[in-house]
């Protein structure tokens, strides 16, 4: 039996940078991965999609170039191998890097495999079993495949997959519209694909407000892509000329199919039961307010725990455990006011309520919108779709909540992430003087329209 001073089981984006601190602090630790470092951000989501999708988007402007008076002659042609492989080189890139910065810490055992736990303080992985008063599980999530009719019958794409095609598909049917689902569905329209969305639910991306919902769907449909909602009876075939997907309503002749309902965590096979770790109906890591499981000396960070989907929530979850573990803090997961993006282009970026979840809380709230049609920055470029939404308690004067759909919609929230985390008020904000022209300047604009609701 090998002893470290902690384990730390799946390298996404917290268990290496906890890792490597607990190193700097001349502990003992090892870091086991059963595939590749970097976890999913690297790997398969956000690193190489983004690249993805930057590549779709030099494909949009090239055939729009001419309404802004630069001529290309000759049809835009897309060379699909090459935009895979600019995607593997920035993922590569990427875990390489990785590689080279854990193979120069004294302290770090890297171990490629397969780890269950034995007993609370004990895993095996290769074999081998490794101890540790301290175990740290970091292992991710992967895609959840529904029990379709004919689902098994034919060859689908998951957005594990879809990013290593290098031939471009004639027409990709998405099942699932939400952001997964969307991002693929235009970055893949905008290589040449025909698209089709089929989503069971009555909007895309559903978690947001109708409004936000509604202009997602308005800027998709714009580019062609055809979007079906409230599809029931979903079920697959394969035919002459690849796949056939049919619904209730509608019947997609597809060559390729693409998979996007939703993530599930890599939890199922780690042995948690002889651990005694608690796990919820989903297969989520019961954790506190600390990211601890109800065992003591195991904790569970990023996507596997539930309290977060994203790179940079599951970055803070290393944050949080390293405050308080290392630090001597007391950092609580239910401080954190959680933000995320949706890359289609134009982009949202989201922080905070919902003007749902806001009107739900029983709070006297505030609410302003302003189209980005009166923003000179979208104007001055030509992007002119979607819009702005704030929403404030009335009696506090804090911001509660907001969306932005429009050009840079995923870096302009971050005038409003900050002002939240810092409990500024917004006439404190409205007061700010941003320069012009950007989107940006726009933010005290749309605070100064906040009305009751």
């Amino acid at each position: 039996m090998k002893s470290f001073d902690a384990i730390v089981i799946g390298a996404g984006q917290a268990g290496p940078f906890l890792a490597a601190r607990m190193v700097e602090k001349g502990m003992k630790v090892a870091l086991i991965e059963r595939k590749f470092l970097g976890g999913t951000c690297v790997n398969a989501g956000c690193m190489p999609t983004k690249t993805l999708v930057a590549s779709a988007r030099a494909a949009h402007v090239a055939r729009n170039s001419a309404a802004y008076g630069v001529n290309i002659p000759g049809e835009i042609a897309i060379d699909m191998k090459v935009v895979r492989a600019r995607a593997e080189t920035v993922t590569m890139n990427a875990r390489n890097g990785l590689i080279g910065w854990f193979a120069g810490m004294d302290g770090m055992t890297v171990i490629s495999g397969h780890a269950r736990f034995e007993d609370p303080k004990t895993v095996s992985v290769n074999g081998e079993t490794l101890t540790a008063p301290r175990i740290f599980l970091n292992v991710g999530a992967r895609p959840v495949i529904p029990d379709l009719p004919g689902i098994n019958d034919i060859d689908y794409l998951t957005s594990t997959s879809i990013i290593h095609l290098d031939r471009l598909p004639r027409h990709l049917a998405v099942i699932g519209g939400s952001y997964i689902g969307l991002e693929f569905a235009q970055m893949y329209r905008r290589f040449g694909a025909e698209v089709s969305i089929i989503e069971h639910g009555p909007k895309l991306a559903s978690r947001e407000d109708e409004d936000i919902s509604d202009a997602i769907a308005d800027v998709l449909r714009s580019e062609g892509i055809d979007i079906h909602t409230g599809a029931s009876d979903i079920a697959f075939a394969r035919s002459r000329d690849g796949i056939t997907v049919a619904t209730d309503s509608a019947r997609i002749d597809a060559s390729h199919v693409l998979i996007a309902t939703g993530r599930k965590p890599n939890t199922d096979d780690l042995g948690l039961d002889a651990a005694g770790v608690i796990t919820d109906k989903h297969g989520y890591i019961t954790v506190d307010d600390s990211l601890a499981t109800n065992v003591d000396g195991i904790w569970a960070l990023g996507d596997c725990n539930g309290r977060g989907a994203f790179t940079h929530t599951s970055y803070n979850d290393f944050e949080i455990a390293a405050a308080n573990l290392l630090d001597g803090d007391d950092r609580k997961v239910s401080s954190r006011i959680l933000a995320y993006a949706l890359y289609i282009d134009p982009p949202l970026g989201r922080v905070g309520m919902t003007e749902k979840q806001a009107r739900a809380s029983g709070r006297k709230i505030m609410i302003s919108t302003r189209p980005m049609s009166r923003v000179g920055r979208a104007n001055e470029r030509g992007e002119t779709k979607g819009f702005m939404k704030v929403i404030a308690d009335a009696e506090t004067k804090k911001i509660l909540g907001a969306a932005i759909l429009g050009i840079e919609g995923d870096e302009v929230i971050h005038g409003i992430i900050d002002a939240m985390n810092a409990g500024t008020t917004y006439p404190a904000l409205q007061w700010s003087v941003p320069i012009h022209p950007t989107v940006s300047e726009l933010i005290p604009t749309l605070l100064g329209d906040l009305k009751p609701v």
